[in-house]
């Protein structure tokens, strides 16, 4: 069986570093890896209309800004195929199948509906189209034949459902879809970043995100205003490392050879802690680290980024052909769902042969 991946984004702004440390660098690993015969990754722009529905100028105007994001940090059209999920119409029909599949009453248990539809603040005025993200979601990955799913903990719950539509299709009408398995992170580096302000989610709506495409001068006065313990006052009060941003950032950024580079006064990011917690280190010095460790993460970033940006045709033709070769996995797929279901009438002759039988016709 071939081993392939789905994965992707929702084109309602720019990637941030919650996004590249959450999935984007993990996916250019496996990418890189040769360990997976094809690789699909969505920019999932009609997921976003879920509930930008009367803002699709939003979504339009992210399509290449995601695309921009994912060449920077090192996609690789020829070992990945990136693509818009509207532009592949099989996706449409497979979801809307799925839906007799799943009870209301299954969608409204799952947890991360739940957590979004709070965070919304849909409550009862739910659009329908995103209540039903879970299958739709389900149908992204089928439809490709995804074998592995890479996710957060927090999708886990999208996962199950995924799995239990492929069982529950398979155990009606035979053996046709592929079971998908989920890939959670393996690592803490791995973990949701905060936002730059503390708060528990770096989110657009907030403003508390660190983007790819900011500049080297926006990125330090985001890293110098950064969160850090409102206890510690003057550098020779002790600290506090716990919910402490500065230091959250730099559990995920920072590797031993930083030290020796940037801060020569210590050996490594434990001995930090420690002149932290006792006093006598003030925040200024601990954001100027941080700052060159993240620079030295997100500068070819930038550069590489920028280099796109001065050849957006070759971008456009980059999201152009991977959605060729997208539909064309997903049509295969759709035949095969058609031909389970009885419902490719016109593929062969076999409904004419039978309703003739019926009337004794030959």
């Amino acid at each position: 069986m071939e081993k392939v991946i789905l994965t992707g984004d929702r084109p309602t702004g720019r990637l941030h570093i919650g996004h590249y440390v959450g999935s984007l660098r993990r996916r250019v690993e496996l990418q890189n890896s040769g360990e997976f015969d094809k690789i699909f990754i969505m920019i999932a722009d009609a997921q976003a209309l879920t509930d930008n529905f009367d803002n699709p100028e939003k979504v339009r105007q992210n399509i290449l800004e995601v695309a921009l994001d994912y060449l920077a940090v090192g996609l690789d059209p020829e070992k990945s195929t990136l693509f818009v999920q509207s532009q592949v119409p099989e996706l449409t029909e497979l979801t809307f199948y799925y839906m007799n599949l799943v009870t209301v009453s299954r969608v409204q248990r799952n947890p991360t509906v739940k957590a979004e539809i709070q965070l919304r603040n849909f409550e009862a005025s739910i659009p329908v189209g995103f209540f039903c993200y879970p299958i739709s979601q389900a149908s992204d990955i089928t439809a490709f034949r995804a074998t592995v799913v890479p996710v957060g903990e927090d999708q886990e719950p999208m996962l199950e459902q995924c799995r239990e539509i492929v069982h529950k299709f398979n155990s009606v009408y035979g053996e046709t879809l592929t079971m998908p398995e989920i890939m959670l992170p393996d690592t803490k580096a791995a973990m949701r970043l905060p936002g730059t302000d503390g708060k528990a989610k770096m989110s657009k709506s907030l403003g508390n995100c660190i983007y790819l495409a900011d500049d080297a001068k926006t990125v330090k006065q985001k890293v110098m205003n950064m969160y850090t313990d409102p206890q510690h006052l003057k550098v020779s009060d002790p600290g506090h490392i716990e919910g402490n941003t500065v230091f959250t950032y730099l559990d995920v950024f920072c590797r031993p050879e930083h030290f020796e580079k940037y801060w020569p006064d210590y050996k490594n990011l434990d001995e930090v802690k420690e002149h932290y917690k006792r006093g006598g280190l003030g925040d200024v010095k601990v954001k100027k680290f941080l700052l060159n460790v993240m620079e030295e993460e997100l500068a070819p970033i930038r550069a590489r980024r920028h280099e796109f940006e001065q050849n957006l045709d070759y971008v456009y033709d980059v999201l152009k052909k991977g959605c060729e070769t997208a539909r064309e996995r997903a049509a295969e797929t759709m035949k095969d769902v058609r031909h389970a279901m009885r419902i490719d009438y016109f593929e062969t002759d076999d409904m004419l042969r039978e309703q003739k039988e019926k009337y004794g016709q030959n």
